[in-house]
């Protein structure tokens, strides 16, 4: 219940920035419309880090039978980075054509998915933490997925600097690929049942 609790008031969160004055004439509500988009799609960015994050968290846990104070440590260690979203999330809106603001976001997002890239391991690594039927080869789906998603925003880190205003088009790669490992998942998952 902590678990799911950290992720819907961190999704939640990210929706306090997004508003709109009171009282505004139509062309200062045109504009103030116009200056909320960034917030808007920062939100939309990180809510679906955030459902992702949330839904590989979910799939370890479905599958593990043991949980020890390695798993416990870990987790807490993904929950606090994931409570943490909120903050770059903003930047992001706020100063998305800075490249400090898109390095922090990047790596916020590299470091939680990362967090989570290792609840995995140290549970699938560990004998008598996962079911038995658990095919290898979904695991190793499930490890690409998130260590795809390290790399490409930790990749993103230094192109901010780089390719100012340009890097988060790099992110475009995780769609493909987050399609691709998903259907792969989803034929190992359902051989399991």
């Amino acid at each position: 219940m902590l678990t799911d609790g950290v992720y819907a008031i961190a999704a939640t969160l990210l929706a306090l920035d997004i508003s709109v004055g009171a009282d505004l004439s139509p062309a200062e509500f045109a504009a103030a419309l116009h200056a909320v988009l960034p917030k808007i799609g920062a939100y939309a960015l990180s809510f679906l880090v955030i459902a992702a994050l949330w839904r590989a968290n979910r799939r370890i846990f479905l599958h593990t039978v043991r949980v020890d104070d390695v798993t416990i440590n870990v987790s807490l260690l993904g929950l606090g980075l994931v409570a943490l979203l909120p903050f770059p999330t903003s930047l992001l809106a706020e100063y998305g054509d800075q490249p400090q603001a898109v390095a922090i976001y990047s790596a916020a997002v590299a470091l939680a998915t990362g967090a989570q890239l290792a609840l995995l391991l140290a549970v699938w690594k560990r004998p008598g933490h996962t079911h038995r039927q658990m095919p290898p080869a979904l695991i190793r789906s499930w490890a690409l997925d998130l260590g795809g998603t390290v790399a490409v925003f930790a990749v993103t880190i230094p192109l901010a600097f780089v390719l100012s205003g340009y890097a988060e088009l790099v992110w475009l790669v995780l769609i493909p690929l987050k399609i691709s490992l998903g259907r792969r998942s989803q034929r190992l998952e359902r051989g399991l049942s």
